[in-house]
């Protein structure tokens, strides 16, 4: 016996007209109506989950699309940076003012020496024989002195015994004469050998000086950090004084620091400054601004000004040509709150206090805008932005910023806040945040939105010179 397997076409071919969905049913079997309700509440599921899922994005979107920090309280600095190098305050360089061969050399470098403590010797030969030689002259001249004064006191007399004789006509007027001249050129030598004396005393003081000076003695008290010439060396002291050794007193380091000129006019006689050396486990060394020589160093043609301070240095941990990083504290706060600098976003010109009139800046082309106001071009989302390399703390010179807060349940609000004390990363708000709030400090990029800009590809696009790299 054959069967007959009906096609879905058969089956609606031999429908009536007139019973279309009572046929279909008896036709599709008993199942059908279950599914249907089935397949319509797993529809209303979807929909009313896709409806609460497009509520739940469009309440959390924003947030999710932002970069954001808590706000924390701790110490902040706004500091000048630079390098500077060690150098002892107080330290003399020690040389000879006579020329010979170092004879004795009685310290070695590191060696701790008070002042007036013999520290080298010249060969004293030559020197002593001039002394010896300026004693024996004065000795003679001192003889010839009073050979003339023993000739003027008989020439006094015979000129006496002369006068008492032309008194009693008993002698000729040419005998008195001749006496008088005698006795006027025995006064003369005398006279002479005086000044000859004189002048010996003159070389005797200046070559005993120099023979003096063949001892090198100590002019400080101090250390000797180093030593130019060595036992056996010929010194010669004709043209310049040779260095035999320096000392210097290292209880007392000053440091030179090179600060830019941009720089310069943020620095103040007795402003606090600290220093870090090299492999000193970020130790600080403290000190106030003592000088600022006016006359620049140029260093491939940037101009650096020497700021200088001292530092105690007890202990000596501190020597001679250490490299010193440098901060000069021009402000500084303490368990201040604090937030990131990109946190903040300037406050609309319409919304700040008007300058008077007579300091209203110029809002044409090519003028500088007012501090706080933001600069052409420049986002007011996204925190604090630098313009054109300017200093983006500029923007707040006035103390007032916006921040944008995120609450608990992912709700950003707009905050006026009171700005402190600020350096190139964070900054201290006076009033209105607390600690542990949340604040935005930029937005997302999507790498969708990236790759949109480059033509797909995440590589940066070139530039306007050529290709890319």
């Amino acid at each position: 016996m054959t069967s007959v397997v009906e096609t879905p076409a058969t089956v609606n071919s031999e429908v009536p007209a007139g019973r279309p969905a009572v046929a279909l049913k008896s036709r599709l079997g008993p199942g059908f109506g279950r599914w249907a309700l089935m397949l319509a509440a797993f529809v209303l599921l979807a929909s009313g989950g896709y409806y609460a899922w497009q509520r739940w994005s469009a309440q959390s979107g924003s947030a999710a699309k932002v970069l954001t920090a808590v706000v924390t309280r701790g110490n902040l600095e706004d500091t000048v940076t630079a390098t500077g190098t060690l150098q002892p305050k107080e330290f003399v360089d020690v040389g000879t003012q006579v020329s010979g061969q170092l004879k004795k050399l009685l310290v070695d470098i590191g060696a701790v020496v008070t002042k007036g403590q013999l520290l080298a010797e010249i060969d004293p030969s030559v020197y002593q024989a001039k002394v010896d030689g300026d004693r024996a002259q004065l000795l003679n001249q001192q003889a010839q002195l009073a050979d003339k004064q023993a000739q003027l006191a008989l020439a006094d007399l015979q000129f006496a015994r002369q006068q008492n004789m032309m008194r009693d006509d008993a002698t000729t007027a040419d005998a008195l004469q001749s006496a008088e001249a005698t006795r006027k050129s025995a006064l003369a030598q005398m006279d002479s050998i005086k000044a000859q004396i004189q002048q010996t005393g003159s070389s005797l003081r200046g070559d005993e000086a120099s023979l003096g000076y063949t001892k090198i003695y100590a002019p400080i008290a101090g250390t000797v950090v180093s030593q130019a010439a060595k036992q056996g060396q010929t010194l010669n002291a004709n043209q310049q004084a040779p260095i035999v050794m320096r000392i210097a007193n290292l209880s007392t380091m000053t440091v030179q620091a090179q600060v830019s000129e941009a720089d310069v006019p943020k620095l103040r006689i007795g402003m606090d400054v600290y220093f870090t050396t090299l492999g000193g486990d970020n130790r600080r060394f403290y000190g106030k601004l003592r000088q600022i020589p006016p006359t620049p160093t140029v260093v491939n043609n940037v101009v650096l000004y020497d700021a200088l301070f001292d530092v105690a240095n007890p202990n000596q941990v501190l020597m001679t040509q250490m490299t010193a990083q440098v901060f000069f504290v021009a402000s500084s706060a303490k368990d201040a709150v604090l937030v990131p600098l990109t946190a903040l976003r300037p406050v609309a010109a319409e919304e700040r206090p008007r300058a008077p009139k007579a300091a209203t800046a110029d809002t044409t082309e090519g003028s500088a805008p007012a501090p706080g106001a933001v600069a052409p071009g420049t986002a007011r989302t996204g925190g604090a932005r630098r313009a054109s390399g300017a200093d983006a703390r500029n923007q707040f010179a006035h103390g007032r910023a916006l921040v944008s807060v995120v609450d608990a349940g992912g709700k950003i609000t707009e905050r006026e806040v009171k700005v402190g004390v600020m350096n190139r990363v964070s900054a201290q708000i006076i009033s209105g945040l607390e600690p542990g709030e949340t604040v935005v400090i930029g937005t997302k990029a999507p790498a969708a939105a990236a790759r949109a800009q480059t033509g797909g590809s995440l590589v940066p696009s070139a530039g306007p010179g050529g290709g890319g790299r």
